[in-house]
């Protein structure tokens, strides 16, 4: 919800900025539309997309390859990961799809990954984010990098099971674990600076469905929401390169797939998006959209997840969240939440979070916070611990 929605919604402002100064500064003809970043929050013009729309039928492996016919879609995989030492990194890798134009019937058949045998025509486009934090020396280092979905440089297909960008992957590892799932699977992405991941992913939990059976509602108008799956804890396992120096790491991942036409509506200004992986086995969702309008309740909703993979959709449930501190960006000027607590009375559950350390802002085409936290609290009366991520997009000065 998972920008990155995280999450949930970043996709379409990246996109605005991004596509734009994309299709004026290459030659090619073919790509006609543009995004202008209003048309981005609220959906734009949505003639001849499809829509989400309702409660759908999930078929695997296909609904985790691509959604062509949908403006916006992303592949999104954050996670807490540690050395035998105890030293800590986090890290998003993130693929984003856009579509430019509204499919149409044609003639000449397509592939998965959106060009045709034109080569370089094609409506589809990819952007990636990759940040690694580094929490013992409190540094937050990340990459933007976007391609056509043609000519092998991006794109998304079922067999192989492989989304990519250029060299970075999320590519189906086949081995005995494998199956129609498609996963485990690698991630695989390099920085310009050398920085880089190479981790292998696998589930631990069987996939989650957000909302109404994987209908997730992010606004009150028609359109307004997407469907959204995820697996919440996934074993993770391999290297990290910062600074010229390798590190072997583990610890859990957590994954994100949505896809949608439009999401906000007018009004709405931005999103708080968590993801807690708790000691107990449980795992946590929960997100806010703010509204211009502070007097306005947030839309809110979320989903508990037990060890067990079974969950609990909080929307009817009253979730308190209250900020306790905030920290303001000496880059941007931007003023982000940095520590919370989190109450769901109903279940007992009573959460303390926050950022592991202050500078996790992503200062790409669309700026946002995408930081790493620790949790701490009490959930039935027993202590917790946990990690997390969050995810902040709406604060821009």
């Amino acid at each position: 919800m998972k920008l990155s929605f995280g999450h949930i919604i970043t996709i379409p402002l990246i996109v605005a900025v991004l596509f734009g100064w994309y299709l004026f500064s290459e030659p090619e003809p073919e790509i006609k539309a543009t995004v202008s970043v209003a048309e981005a929050m609220t959906g734009g013009n949505q003639e001849g997309y499809l829509q989400a729309s309702g409660v759908r039928e999930f078929v695997f492996p296909d609904d985790h390859a691509a959604h062509p016919g949908y403006k916006t879609e992303w592949w999104y995989y954050t996670g807490n990961l540690f050395t035998e030492e105890g030293r800590q990194f986090g890290y998003q890798f993130t693929i984003f799809r856009n579509q430019l134009n509204p499919p149409k019937a044609t003639t000449e058949p397509e592939n998965t990954d959106g060009w045709n045998s034109a080569g370089w025509n094609t409506d589809q486009l990819y952007l990636g984010h990759f940040a690694i934090s580094d929490v013992q020396e409190k540094d937050h280092v990340f990459e933007e990098r976007f391609s056509r979905g043609a000519a092998g440089l991006a794109g998304a297909q079922i067999e192989p099971y492989r989304i990519w960008l250029e060299n970075w992957e999320i590519a189906r590892i086949n081995d005995a674990g494998s199956d129609e799932t498609n996963f485990p699977v690698r991630l695989y992405g390099q920085m310009e600076d050398g920085t880089s991941i190479d981790v292998r992913v696998e589930p631990k939990k069987p996939l989650i469905f957000h909302g109404e059976q994987g209908y997730d509602q992010k606004g009150a108008d028609s359109g307004n929401a997407s469907y959204y799956i995820s697996f919440t804890r996934m074993e993770t396992q391999g290297e990290i390169v910062k600074d010229g120096n390798r590190y072997k790491v583990s610890g859990n991942s957590w994954m994100d797939h949505e896809w949608s036409t439009s999401a906000l509506d007018s009004g709405q200004t931005g999103w708080d998006w968590f993801s807690v992986q708790l000691s107990n086995g449980y795992d946590l969702m929960y997100y806010q959209i703010r509204n211009a309008d502070a007097s306005q309740k947030p839309q809110t909703t979320g989903t508990l997840v037990d060890p067990l993979g079974n969950t609990i959709d909080l929307e009817e449930l009253e979730v308190k969240l209250d900020v306790l501190e905030y920290w303001l960006s000496p880059h941007s000027g931007s003023r982000y939440p940095k520590r919370w607590t989190l109450e769901i009375p109903e279940l007992n559950i009573n959460l303390a979070l926050g950022t592991l350390f202050e500078d996790q802002e992503m200062r790409v085409s669309v700026q946002y916070f995408e930081g790493n936290l620790g949790v701490s609290g009490q959930m039935r009366g027993e202590e917790v611990s946990g990690t997390g991520f969050i995810e902040m997009t709406g604060y821009e000065e």
